[in-house]
């Protein structure tokens, strides 16, 4: 009998922007932005990878145009070079502020530095980078990703022997992986791992990264169905690569939800009413409505107010039950 239980773990994305201000010259003299009082921010999105990222990019619009805040805003499509193009472009057309969602942690410290020294303060949103001097940017809001992993641990743990279909003992879990390289995708693999070990019976059997986009978690899993017909659980890094998942094993005929179980963490609609209907068993909340926490720090950053260095958004987690119930007022 095929092993099937899907546990797709859906990450937010992530996120994170990054503002650097460690002795801009607006943050010294409190300026708050332009002469007219106008703040102006440069905002490097990392892509539209995900409905995460989609409902992201639309609360930072939405709130910088209600709030009256200048927002220059760029896709940098996945790609790192793009990314540090834009933030670039930023310094060199002086803006108050810049803000970013970094594709990976690494490689950022040159134009940071660039942006420090003129004086630009940086913020980073959803995504951390991995700097030594962390006086390269003011402060970094988003998710917890690695207590993301350990909830979706935490339920495959007290759920162990629901996931072993074929009561043979043992839970097999494939892994979707985030996009290398990147914080949540790091962070979520490590907190799964860390709460999973509590529990010998359970094993990450393969690991494989679908660059959380649905077409990546649909190849992936095709793939691990093809070599493996013992899968019990599926993890997910996002709702999308969770929601590509269960199209493959629907396809090989199988059930998702029940013959596999399926955790996500996101909780964007999508996933929401899959979770709803019992294709996907557990998500874990990442919430992508950073825009007013943004836009508040970068205010409070060029105002001269100390702000904290980590600023965690509160998130939670939903059973079958729990998303019947929220789905119809869910905002993204």
């Amino acid at each position: 009998m095929v092993k099937k239980t899907l546990v797709a773990a859906t990450a937010i994305s992530l996120s994170t922007f990054a503002l650097t201000s460690c002795g801009s010259s607006n943050a010294e003299s409190g300026s708050g932005g332009d002469d007219d009082g106008t703040i102006t921010m440069g905002f490097a999105q990392v892509g539209a990878e995900s409905g995460w990222r989609t409902a992201n990019t639309k609360s930072i619009q939405e709130t910088a145009e209600a709030e009256g805040i200048d927002l220059k805003f760029t896709d940098a499509q996945g790609k790192q070079e793009n990314q540090i193009q834009a933030i670039r472009s930023y310094i060199q057309q002086k803006v108050d502020v810049i803000a970013f969602s970094p594709v990976v942690e690494t490689g950022f410290d040159a134009v940071l530095q660039e942006a420090k020294a003129a004086g630009i303060p940086v913020i980073l949103t959803d995504r951390a980078v991995d700097v030594e001097d962390t006086s390269l940017y003011e402060t970094f809001l988003g998710s917890d990703f690695v207590l993301e992993g350990e909830k979706a641990g935490e339920w495959l743990v007290e759920n162990a022997k629901e996931a072993d279909v074929d009561g043979d003992g043992t839970v097999n879990v494939v892994q979707l992986e985030g996009t290398t390289g990147a914080a949540p995708a790091i962070d979520r693999a490590e907190g799964f791992a860390d709460k999973i070990a509590a529990d010998d019976t359970i094993e990450v059997t393969a690991s494989q990264t679908g660059d959380f986009t649905r077409d990546g978690g649909k190849q992936v899993m095709e793939s691990f169905l093809q070599s493996d017909d013992s899968i019990d659980v599926v993890f997910a890094h996002n709702d999308d690569m969770g929601l590509g998942a269960i199209e493959a094993i629907e396809a090989a005929g199988l059930e998702p939800g029940k013959d596999i179980q399926i955790i996500t963490i996101d909780a964007v609609k999508d996933g929401m009413q899959a979770l709803a209907d019992g294709k996907i068993n557990y998500i874990v909340e990442c919430n992508p409505l950073l825009g007013p926490q943004l836009m508040d720090l970068a205010k409070k950053v060029l105002d001269g107010e100390e702000v904290p260095e980590r600023v965690v958004t509160e998130e939670s987690a939903f059973t079958q039950e729990q998303a019947k119930e929220v789905l119809p007022d869910r905002q993204y």
